[in-house]
């Protein structure tokens, strides 16, 4: 406990709100990560050119199930939508187990492109939901010295359950994943009442989301903070979407076989978990707070524009190896954890409501649009190259513009957020 309170600066009192905090995000990426490679095996059973469509009915999936989601916001307290948000997608994944057990083929394409949807839901909703209680649970101070160990455990459970998926793939059938999967997320929704039962959400000054469904949508229409906040979602997502384009490409023109390309897909993850959990240990505590979010969320958009200016020039595996380990490294290490802590001076609708809408629908809107926009550009022939640069400095832009406004509201105590 010594070492670990001098790694994180932790606090005496905040031992078991981060050890429960921390177990939570483990099991809860831990389920995500078990189906997560059935997920990408299944989208392109007929095809990578599917991935378009299957990623525009995901957008739509979100479009429809935000309006549920923050109904149920509204009308329970967060006790109780929290860990029923949780339940239910264990429930549909005993269900999608047993349909895959039970249907001719195993449910054949077109059960794998539901699947396909309903895990990107799946994700989306219940991670948007865990970093919406965190930003209740801490005080910004205490956001910034422990988020990063927090996203610790997020990282160790997608490495174990990307690695016991491999370990069982050939062994046992897809049912069985589902089933792990579900106990897993009972056990994050376990550690999450834990959290809960510790006074998690006993802090001066926190209530409840209001009653009104459409109000996260209202806040962002007149908050210009939120609407930065989208603005920079949006930039995130699409560039990460031109560089994931991008990767297939490269690796498909340097490795001849499917073997050798899954081994580079693979080399590139192991760098980039082995990065970011390295960083995520022992650099993004005194990092936040250091320097605090602002330079923090300008780090991002930079190594961004930087690294499509490298591919540009040199189009190589090995200048792409580089560009995705530390752009994703970062990410996870630095810049999700800042991003987590704009949402903690706000409002409990703007944190379960409008951050909802903004980490689902949002998120994948930026997915479609980095997804056609090749296709767009090459029906008019521009270049897609001075558009990716032109989309990162436009990013860099933005987070200079968020990080000021966040300046602003600290300067008023956290009052405003518009």
């Amino acid at each position: 406990m010594r070492a670990l309170r001098r790694l994180v600066m932790l606090e005496p009192e905040e031992g078991p709100l981060l050890g429960w905090a921390t177990a939570y995000f483990f099991l809860l990426l831990l389920s995500f990560y078990l189906l997560r490679p059935l997920r990408e095996a299944m989208g392109i059973a007929r095809g990578a050119d599917k991935l378009p469509w299957l990623m525009t009915g995901t957008m739509l999936a979100m479009l429809l199930s935000n309006p549920i989601y923050a109904a149920l916001v509204s009308r329970w307290p967060r006790r109780t939508f929290l860990p029923a948000t949780c339940r239910f997608f264990a429930l549909n994944m005993l269900l999608l187990a047993l349909l895959f057990k039970v249907l001719p083929g195993h449910g054949g394409t077109t059960l794998g492109y539901v699947f396909y949807i309903w895990v990107s839901v799946f994700n989306l909703f219940v991670v948007a939901g865990f970093w919406g209680l965190m930003a209740d649970v801490f005080a910004e101070g205490q956001g910034r010295r422990l988020f990063g160990f927090i996203s610790v455990g997020g990282t160790l459970g997608a490495m174990a359950g990307a690695a016991l998926t491999d370990a069982l793939s050939r062994r046992v059938p897809p049912a069985v994943f589902f089933l792990v999967a579900a106990v897993a997320l009972e056990g994050a929704t376990r550690c999450m009442l834990a959290l809960l039962a510790k006074g998690a959400l006993d802090r001066p000054g926190s209530r409840e989301p209001g009653p009104k469904p459409l109000e996260g949508l209202r806040l962002i229409w007149k908050s210009s903070y939120l609407q930065n906040l989208v603005a920079y979602m949006l930039l995130f997502t699409i560039t990460s979407t031109l560089l994931y384009l991008k990767q297939g490409e490269i690796v498909a023109k340097s490795f001849a076989t499917q073997a050798a390309r899954t081994s580079a897909f693979a080399r590139i993850d192991i760098w980039t978990n082995a990065l970011t959990l390295t960083t995520q240990l022992f650099l993004t505590s005194r990092v936040v707070t250091r320097f605090g979010v602002a330079p923090v969320l300008v780090m991002l958009p930079l190594l961004t524009l930087l690294g499509f200016g490298a591919l540009w020039i040199w189009p190589l595996f090995g200048t792409l190896a580089a560009v995705m380990v530390l752009r994703r490294g970062l990410h996870y290490a630095l810049d999700r954890p800042a991003r987590e802590l704009l949402y903690i001076p706000l409002g409990p609708e703007e944190k379960y409501k409008s951050k909802a809408f903004i980490d689902t629908f949002i998120f994948r809107a930026g997915d479609v649009m980095g997804v056609w926009l090749p296709t767009l550009l090459a029906s008019v022939a521009v270049a897609l190259a001075p558009i990716a640069l032109a989309l990162s400095g436009t990013w860099i832009g933005c987070s200079l513009w968020l990080g000021r406004l966040r300046s602003r509201m600290g300067a008023c105590d956290g009052t405003s957020a518009s």
